[in-house]
């Protein structure tokens, strides 16, 4: 059955539509609300930050870094300093066009290829918000060049800013250390935006390095604004730098450069110590770096130079060089034999050589010294006399006499580390080699060989205590709190009489009596020593020959050591000169000690006869390295190749070929002016 038709009337229609009108004013209704509610969250809620969007879109801020703090020496004088820099870097996240911009960047600056070879291997390793070096120290013309380009070259970053200098290079080296760009991993530590500024520098090394919160100081910062395509429009508002602290040392610069220059083409170190307070006057370590280069960015080829040089330019031989003090321990020795109840006058005959056991131990002296008591074995250096009355109080009394005197000790100093070496006894030898201390332990531990180790500080530290008979704190801060100085528990009869036989060293019929001071009413007291590096066997010795001095490899010569100080009476300064593999301590070290004490008295003396060493040593320390860099890139270079073979003879043309040029080779370097002295046995 069909159904019918349906049939719509007119209200049926208006209902209908009535309800489709609701539905669609309905979600209009919700849009509009949503569209109103959030149009009312991002101009209320997040009002703040797309106002900041918008500042930095029209607005470029610049962080200005600071300008670090100087560090001087006592009297002023200044050891790093500050010098305007006119830079320009690459940012490698907003770097765009790599090619164009570098090729325009070598037109601009005249970039030699290699530089700009170097820029693109630096942008390859570079993290993406680390600055890139491009150029440094260029002039304002090329500065500005760049400058006004800069909307042109998206990701170049001019600057003007400082660099970090130090007026005496190499001299100061190892004391202050030096400055380098931030590294990734130093950025990670706390995210600081100022440590990836183009320019900005931190310490990397020494003083720089360890007193970085006194002397970074605080960035300033430029507002400018700019178009959409980055062009500067205004300078807004500028709010300055705060430059870093000064840092003030204890050091004397004039003393500190004399030393490192004395020190010559030596490998070794010079420390002073002012006796009265403690503070370190002078602390030379040579051969050193420039810190100039390391600032600068210093070349995988200057680099590779100072690490292959077996005289370790790269390490700080004052507070890291750890060698036998030999003889020069004895001073120490002897007031612990005079706190044990032994008188001065006892003596032993002294041939030459001493037996213990099946085992023979040499004096420096093979025919021997004869009766010897103790001022003349000090002053003369016996090992038998030694020897003998060490294993009368053995070795704990001996190690605490030593340590008394600061052997074995860190010193609470603002530097990155320091080995303090060895001061044996019985209780150390079981702890480190699960074995019981020998008779014939004492006997190489009592002239300073065996187990015993220190370095260059802790010998002028001893020296400065036996001379002022207080236990002398070193300072290297002119301003931190004087520690230590109360008087020694050493009877001050025995320091007197020690103090007396070191000035026969000297000024008596010593080992160092051609090291007397130049100067009218001034005497220095001293004692010299001469470490062995190597054991030497019994059978070598039956075989003769030379052992630790000239004819023998370098590594393999003897040490040469000196401790010393003046005026012997009411002392003044204290000092210890090391010279590594010197062969002699009277021929070597306590000339140089005698050379440095000089300059504190008369110091045109001084430089006068420094001045005339020199000219026999090629130069001054700076000369002397550029030399050495030119010979070292010299050796870098490949061999020029070959010359072509001659085109066979022919009828038209039978002219001989041409022969190949002269190879230059480099200069020979300058003799060792270590051989102008005799050299004396201890």
């Amino acid at each position: 059955m069909k159904r019918g038709r349906r049939i719509v009337t007119e209200q049926q229609q208006l209902l209908t539509f009535t309800r489709r009108a609701m539905v669609l004013g309905s979600a209009q209704i919700g849009i509009g609300a949503i569209l109103a509610a959030r149009m009312g969250w991002l101009s209320i809620a997040e009002n703040e930050r797309y106002r900041l969007m918008a500042e930095d879109n029209r607005v470029q801020l610049i962080l200005i870094p600071p300008r670090r703090g100087w560090i001087i020496d006592r009297n002023g004088q200044p050891i790093a300093i500050n010098r305007t820099d006119f830079r320009v870097d690459i940012i490698p996240d907003q770097l765009k066009d790599e090619e164009r911009v570098l090729a325009e960047l070598a037109r601009l600056l005249a970039l030699p290829e290699e530089e700009v070879d170097r820029i693109r291997e630096d942008l390859k390793d570079a993290a993406g918000f680390r600055p890139v070096q491009v150029a440094e120290k260029i002039d304002y013309e090329h500065f500005a060049a760049v400058s006004v380009r800069q909307s042109e070259l998206p990701g170049v970053a001019p600057a003007r800013g400082y660099t970090r200098y130090y007026p005496a290079g190499a001299a100061v080296g190892h004391l202050v250390g030096y400055v380098g760009a931030a590294s990734a991993k130093d950025y990670e530590k706390n995210r600081d935006p100022l440590l990836i500024a183009p320019g900005f520098k931190i310490g990397k090394e020494g003083l720089e390095k360890v007193m970085e919160p006194v002397l970074r100081g605080k960035p300033g910062a430029r507002r400018s604004e700019v178009t959409a395509r980055g062009k500067l429009v205004r300078d807004l508002d500028t709010r300055s730098d705060v430059a870093g602290g000064t840092l003030r040392l204890s050091i004397d610069a004039g003393l500190q450069t004399y030393a490192s220059r004395r020190i010559g083409t030596n490998s070794g170190s010079v420390v002073v110590v002012d006796c009265h307070t403690g503070d370190l006057l002078c602390m030379a370590s040579m051969p050193s770096y420039d810190p100039n280069s390391f600032s600068d960015g210093i070349s995988h080829s200057e680099y590779a130079m100072l690490n292959a040089n077996d005289h370790l330019p790269l390490l700080n031989k004052t507070l890291q060089g750890l060698y036998p003090p030999g003889s020069t321990v004895k001073p120490a020795v002897a007031l612990a034999l005079l706190r044990a109840g032994q008188r001065p006058e006892e003596s032993v005959v002294c041939t030459g050589a001493y037996r213990l056991g099946n085992r023979l131990f040499h004096c420096h002296k093979r025919g021997g010294h004869g009766h010897v008591d103790m001022r003349r074995a000090i002053h003369q250096s016996c090992d038998v006399f030694f020897y003998h009355y060490s294993q009368t109080i053995g070795i704990d009394a001996i190690a605490t006499m030593m340590r008394q005197l600061g052997l074995g000790e860190e010193f609470p100093l603002p530097v990155a580390s320091q080995r303090y070496g060895t001061v044996p006894d019985t209780a150390w030898k079981q702890r480190r080699y699960k074995t019981g201390w020998n008779t014939y332990d004492t006997v190489n531990a009592t002239i300073g060989q065996g187990y015993m180790l220190s370095n260059p500080l802790q010998l002028a530290i001893m020296s400065a205590r036996i001379a002022s008979g207080r236990a002398l704190m070193p300072r290297l801060l002119a301003r931190s709190p004087l520690k230590g100085g109360e008087a020694l528990d050493v009877d001050p009869e025995h320091l007197a009489f020690i103090r007396s036989a070191m000035s026969d060293v000297v000024n008596g019929p010593g080992t160092a009596g051609r090291s007397r001071l130049p100067i009218a009413n001034v005497q220095m007291a001293g004692k010299t020593g001469t470490a062995q590096v190597r054991n030497i066997t019994a059978a070598e010795r039956a075989r003769g020959g030379k052992f630790g001095g000239e004819g023998v490899p370098w590594k393999y010569r003897d040490h040469a050591l000196f401790i010393g100080f003046a005026p012997v009476e009411n002392p003044r300064y204290a000092a210890a000169v090391v010279i590594e593999h010197g062969i002699g301590g009277s021929a070597v070290a306590a000339p140089i000690a005698r050379d440095v004490m000089t300059y504190l008295y008369d110091p045109a003396k001084a430089l006068a006869t420094l001045e005339k060493m020199e000219e026999g040593w090629g130069g001054d320390i700076e000369t002397r390295m550029a030399r050495e860099a030119a010979e070292w890139a010299n050796r870098e270079k490949p061999a020029p190749a070959a010359p072509p073979a001659p085109a066979p003879a022919s009828a038209a043309s039978n002219a001989a070929a041409p022969a190949p040029a002269a190879n230059n080779g480099a200069a020979a370097p300058a003799a060792d002016a270590v051989g102008n002295e005799p050299v004396e046995t201890d």
